[in-house]
């Protein structure tokens, strides 16, 4: 192991280490946006609307995102739609993650009380109103566990991006070893690279996790 050469590679992973997050951080919030409207949408059962959203799920969690990625990057050129690497890596993390935090999300909106709902509408309240006030604030709670499971799994999901050239993490450990051959070096900082990335997240996560399952925020 060169000490010396982990040193010297440092400042080109911690390049890598900023995209990979800001990636992550765009493509999880978006993909949290885009799975509370689809949810949503089945839970109150929009005609048209549900039918498209389920279709959309089935196809995002049933095509790998290996695939939607080259989708993206190689085939829509053709048809005079070009973008740059990382809008695709986005645009595929966001369809990828869209269908599965609406999956979870609807487990959670399906645990709300069907009482609570006709209590809503006996006060006169619409499926917006419903939404806002009954359905999202306990269901969310209830997505918790499956909002951390999937908000992990987009993270490392960033990993493909590597397969259209965009210079995260395991693209330039790849592309250093590669060139200089070092491969004991070059994967031990990828390793460490996702390990401070991901150990915090999940022990944030799992925090507020149990503060939601339990209704102690702000004690």
């Amino acid at each position: 192991m060169n000490w010396q050469i982990i040193n010297q590679s440092l400042p080109i992973f911690a390049k890598a280490f900023q995209l990979t997050i800001w990636l992550s951080v765009v493509g999880i919030i978006l993909s949290i946006v885009v799975g509370v409207f689809c949810s949503l949408i089945q839970y109150f059962k929009v005609p048209i609307l549900s039918q498209l959203i389920t279709a959309y799920v089935e196809l995002a969690r049933n095509t790998p995102l290996l695939i939607q990625l080259f989708f993206l990057y190689y085939a829509f050129p053709v048809i005079g739609l070009k973008m740059s690497a990382q809008t695709c890596g986005i645009i595929g993390l966001v369809f990828l993650g869209g269908a599965y935090m609406a999956e979870g999300f609807t487990g959670g909106f399906a645990g709300v009380s069907a009482t609570q709902i006709d209590d809503g509408k006996a006060l006169g309240m619409n499926n917006l109103q419903l939404a806002r006030y009954v359905v999202f604030p306990q269901g969310f709670a209830l997505s918790m566990p499956a909002l951390t499971a999937n908000i992990i799994f987009l993270i490392k999901e960033t990993s493909i991006f590597s397969v259209i050239a965009i210079p995260e993490l395991t693209n330039t450990a790849l592309d250093l070893i590669g060139m200089y051959y070092r491969t004991n070096e070059y994967l031990l900082i990828l390793v460490i690279s996702y390990a401070i990335i991901l150990i915090p997240i999940i022990l944030l996560l799992n925090y507020l996790e149990r503060k939601v399952r339990y209704g102690t925020f702000g004690d």
